[in-house]
C-alpha cells in the first residue's frame, strides 16, 4: 500500500513530467511557426523575382498568382490562396533587408536569438500579418521588438497598435528617446519612462460620458488587472489597493500601490475622475515622502507618484512641484485614441523640436 510519502513523490514526479512535456510542446509549436514564417518569406521572394522578369508586371503577376495558387492548393492543401500568396509577397517586400542573413542560417538554427534580433523572425505568421501593414519603419520595428520581448499574443499586438502605444510613448519623450524606441523598444531607465500620453483604459468598459466614482474606477482596474498591467508597462507588480498608513493618529489611503522590479522602486497611484487640482498634487507628495522615509529599503530607488486623472494642466503641476520631484500627472482615456490625430501631433512635435535645434545651432 502506497504511503503518503510515496504519493508525494509520485505527485512531484507527475508535475515535473507535465511541465517538461508542456515545454516540449511549446518548443515544437514555436519551431513550426518560425519555419512557416521563414518559408513564407522565401516564397514571397520567389514571387517577386518571378514578377520582375515579366513584361507587364501587374497583369503577369496576377495571372501567375492565380495559377500558382490553384496548383499549390491541389498539391499541398489549404494555406496557398491568392490572398495568402499576396501576403507572402508583401511580407518579403516589407522585410527584404533581412533576407541575406536569414538564408545564411541552417534550418536547425532558426530559433529566437535576443542578441541578433534583426537577423531573423521571432514571431508567428499572424503577428507578421499585422506588422507588415504598418507603413512607418520605426513604428513597425518598435511593435516587433515589444511583441517579441513581451510575448504578446496577436490580439495583444493588435490592441497595442490600435491604442497607438508607439505614438503615446513618443509624445512623452525627447527626440533622442524616440529614436531609441525604434531600436530598443520601451526601456525603463528612469522614473519618467513609465509615462504614456495618455494611458488608455478602454478595456474597463466604462462609458466616457457617464458619471462614475474613483472607487468604481479602482474596482474596474482591479477586475481587469492583467490588462491594466499590460497597458501600464513593463516590470510592474501589484502590491495593494487602498493601502493605509497612519501618523499623528490620522489614517491615509493610497488608491493603488505597485512595485517596478526594473526601476526597483514603489509606484503609488491616485485616481482622479475629474480635473487635477494642486491639493491632489500636495497629497501625493506626502504619500511619496512617507514611502521614501518609512517603507522603501536603502538599496531601492526613490518612490514614484503618479496622479491618473481625467484632465490636467501642466502649468499647475509644474508650479506646484519642485523641478526634481518624482511625481507625475498622466491623463487617461476610456476609448481608443484617434491614431491619425496622434500621428499628426507626433509629426508636429518632431518638426518643432528640429526647428528649435536649428535655431539653437544658428545662434551659437
Amino acid at each position: 500500500m502506497a504511503t503518503n510519502k510515496d504519493i508525494e513523490k509520485v505527485d512531484n514526479l507527475f508535475n515535473k513530467v507535465i511541465q517538461l512535456v508542456e515545454l516540449a510542446r511549446k518548443q515544437v509549436i514555436t519551431a513550426v511557426n518560425l519555419a512557416m514564417v521563414h518559408t513564407y518569406f522565401e516564397i514571397g521572394k520567389m514571387i517577386v523575382e518571378e514578377e520582375q522578369e515579366g513584361n507587364d508586371r501587374a497583369k503577369y503577376g496576377k495571372q501567375v498568382l492565380k495559377v500558382l495558387s490553384k496548383r499549390l492548393t491541389e498539391q499541398l492543401g489549404k494555406g496557398f490562396s491568392e490572398q495568402n500568396l499576396r501576403n507572402m509577397r508583401q511580407f518579403f517586400m516589407k522585410f527584404a533587408d533581412r533576407g541575406s542573413s536569414i538564408r545564411q542560417k541552417p534550418s536547425g538554427e532558426l530559433r529566437k536569438e535576443e542578441n541578433s534580433f534583426f537577423n531573423s523572425f521571432n514571431l508567428s505568421w499572424s503577428h507578421y500579418l499585422v506588422l507588415m501593414r504598418i507603413e512607418n519603419l520605426s513604428e513597425r520595428n518598435f511593435y516587433e521588438i515589444e511583441a517579441s520581448k513581451g510575448n504578446w499574443s496577436e490580439p495583444q499586438l493588435k490592441r497595442q497598435y490600435h491604442s497607438s502605444l508607439y505614438e503615446r510613448l513618443a509624445l512623452s519623450r525627447d527626440k533622442e528617446q524616440v529614436l531609441k524606441l525604434a531600436e530598443q523598444g520601451q526601456v525603463l531607465e528612469k522614473s519618467m519612462d513609465i509615462l504614456k500620453n495618455p494611458l488608455v483604459l478602454e478595456f474597463l468598459s466604462l462609458e466616457e460620458n457617464s458619471v462614475y466614482s474613483e472607487s468604481t474606477l479602482e474596482k474596474a482596474i482591479i477586475s481587469k488587472l492583467q490588462q491594466f498591467l499590460l497597458e501600464f508597462g513593463k516590470g510592474f507588480l501589484f502590491e495593494a489597493r487602498q493601502k493605509r498608513f497612519t501618523f499623528d493618529e490620522e489614517h491615509f489611503f493610497v488608491d493603488l500601490v505597485f512595485y517596478n522590479r526594473l526601476l526597483q522602486c514603489y509606484v503609488l497611484i491616485d485616481l482622479k475622475t475629474d480635473k487635477l487640482v494642486h491639493q491632489d498634487i500636495g497629497q501625493m507628495q506626502m504619500y511619496v515622502n512617507y514611502y521614501d522615509r518609512h517603507v522603501k529599503l536603502d538599496h531601492e530607488k526613490p518612490t514614484i507618484g503618479l496622479l491618473l486623472c481625467k484632465k490636467k494642466k501642466d502649468t499647475i503641476v509644474e508650479l506646484t512641484l519642485p523641478k526634481d520631484a518624482n511625481i507625475y500627472a498622466a491623463e487617461y482615456s476610456l476609448y481608443l485614441p484617434d491614431k491619425n490625430i496622434l500621428k499628426q501631433k507626433l509629426e508636429e512635435w518632431t518638426n518643432e523640436f528640429e526647428n528649435s535645434m536649428e535655431e539653437h545651432l544658428e545662434g551659437q
